[in-house]
């Protein structure tokens, strides 16, 4: 693609929405994120900048929009409808992968745990568990769960009736059967035999929510592993078009055959992209908008965090949360409430871009959705949100033209939370060296990993993540690494990481554009994907 012509300073191109800017020659210099830092760099000129919209303004009143949906469910009886006294009732709630960072107090799943609660009580339905749907994730402490879930739902239900699920635990899981695909579903035993189940979900991104609820939230190992495979993920044309991504055809295979065995009502919300407030909210504007108190608030922010240690660093920004404020509620059977869901998801985040790039730029910032109060973000996660999320973040065809480059900002530290990622440690310094191939991987490793009984024991009696999970981090990028014809990653501070991920590096964004346009050539069209909060591209 030819490079374009320079227009004026944050002018959008024509036939393109107005978060896409091109730079000209007097435009300022464009943010990324690079881990818990900020770089701020001059790109070339001709190069398009891909804003997230701005936040659609949150309903005036969640409590009562959840009522009404509650109350006026989809292709279901209304909640109350549903209930008797002395039934067996277990709700599930999404767990601390989303959203990202953390959203304010109150989070929407204490908003509507309350109100759910209270109207089973006024209907005598005593005997009710509530279950963080934790999947292969790991569980959730106690504090996180309390700060999720209010002090009064907490102070009610924990530790008898208020607990993570346990995806390892054989008296706790149960087989209805396979699909016609042949995949395994497994499911937690609780929600099985229960009456009701009423799943509370907060659909981040569209890859979220519906059946994915139930049939990945509560599943076990040998039902998520039909799915997490490097084969689905190339088969999947995007994770964020759930029409055309096999994984996702997969899950709603394994969740049909739970809803053929469990009643499940569904209750999914979206949020808004108001990720920054107070002094962070400049980072919601375009660089060219700035006023000159953003500038001064940005350099002091950017002084700040430069002496200050990176693990202090880490902490402020994990304590920092986010004002998310929540734009729909629907409630109901699982198909229809995620249609409508997913429709208020695309229109906050969806921005239509004319023509695919050479090569793409993006920082990467120091969270991901499995490192939530961790140390770090380690190297397979940096991979993950690189190659697997933001690759993915498109709609039709890639961002990227196929053996583009992709330039991604990130120190790339050699750093694990042996806490929360101790099976990570082992597949990067043991399996990473003797192979990257995906399929050799899953085929050799990972059922050695899974039933390693100390990591069992880890995932079940501690707060690490399933042995089998650095795993699927990796199959996670396995389109993104078929599709790149380079990855380079600026300012690592070591090469050990870099070369094990099969990247290259360079210190500054200059000397990776360089690189980048001698593999593409001098004319590459350049685009930068300006993350966080959240955008997903229109690929016409």
């Amino acid at each position: 693609m030819k490079a374009t012509r320079p227009l004026r300073q944050g002018a959008p191109r024509n036939n393109e929405d107005e978060n896409v800017v091109t730079i000209d020659h007097d435009s300022a210099p464009r943010i990324l994120f690079y881990g818990e830092d900020f770089l701020c760099e001059d790109l070339p000129v001709g190069t398009r900048v891909v804003y997230p919209r701005r936040p659609l303004a949150g309903l005036p009143n969640p409590r009562a929009a959840i009522r009404q949906a509650l109350n006026h469910p989809e292709e279901m009886e209304p909640l109350h409808a549903l209930l008797s006294p002395g039934m067996k009732v277990t709700i599930a709630v999404d767990d601390i992968s989303l959203p990202l960072p953390p959203m304010q107090r109150p989070d929407i799943r204490e908003t509507i745990l309350d109100i759910v609660c209270e109207i089973l009580a006024d209907h005598g339905v005593d005997d009710v568990h509530i279950i963080v749907a934790t999947s292969l994730h790991r569980r959730m402490t106690n504090n996180e769960i309390r700060r999720m879930v209010g002090d009064k739902v907490f102070d009610a239900f924990s530790p008898d009736r208020l607990y993570n699920h346990d995806a390892c635990d054989p008296d706790g899981m149960v087989t209805l059967g396979k699909t016609h695909h042949g995949e395994v579903v497994e499911t937690n035993r609780r929600a099985a035999e229960s009456d009701l189940v009423i799943y509370v979900n907060i659909n981040l991104v569209p890859m979220d929510g519906g059946h994915k609820s139930v049939g990945v939230g509560l599943c076990g190992y040998e039902s998520l592993k039909a799915h997490h495979t490097p084969k689905a993920i190339v088969e999947s044309n995007s994770f964020m078009d759930p029409d055309h991504s096999a994984l996702n055809h997969s899950v709603v295979r394994i969740g049909r055959v739970c809803e053929e065995h469990m009643k499940v009502f569904h209750i999914e919300t979206a949020l808004n992209n108001r990720m920054f407030s107070g002094p962070l909210s400049f980072l919601m504007k375009n660089e060219d908008d700035y006023t000159e108190m953003d500038r001064l608030k940005y350099q002091g922010i950017k002084y700040l965090l430069d002496k200050t240690p990176r693990a202090l660093r880490r902490e402020v920004f994990m304590r920092t949360p986010a004002a998310y404020e929540l734009i729909a509620v629907h409630a109901g059977a699982a198909e229809p409430v995620h249609a409508k869901i997913l429709e208020k998801c695309f229109d906050q985040y969806c921005i239509p871009v004319e023509g695919q790039a050479d090569i793409l730029i993006s920082g990467i910032p120091y969270i991901s959705p499995y490192n939530v109060n961790s140390k770090a973000l380690n190297p397979l996660l940096v991979q993950v949100m690189a190659l697997g999320y933001y690759f993915h973040m498109y709609r039709h065809q890639p961002l990227l033209k196929k053996g583009g480059v992709m330039i991604v900002a990130h120190p790339c530290s050699d750093q694990f939370d042996p806490v929360h990622h101790p099976s990570y440690i082992e597949f990067f310094n043991r399996l990473l060296p003797e192979t990257r191939d995906a399929y050799t991987l899953e085929k050799k490793y990972q059922d050695e990993f899974a039933y390693n009984p100390s990591y069992v024991e880890m995932y079940r009696r501690g707060n690490a993540y399933n042995s089998a999970h650095p795993f699927f981090m990796w199959y996670w990028g396995q389109a993104g690494r078929e599709h790149c014809g380079k990855v380079i990653v600026v300012g690592p501070d070591n090469t050990t990481v870099p070369k094990l991920l099969g990247w290259e590096h360079a210190d500054a964004l200059a000397e990776a554009i360089s690189m980048g346009r001698s593999h593409m050539g001098r004319s590459a069209q350049i685009t930068m994907l300006h993350h966080p909060p959240i955008l997903i591209t229109d690929v016409m």
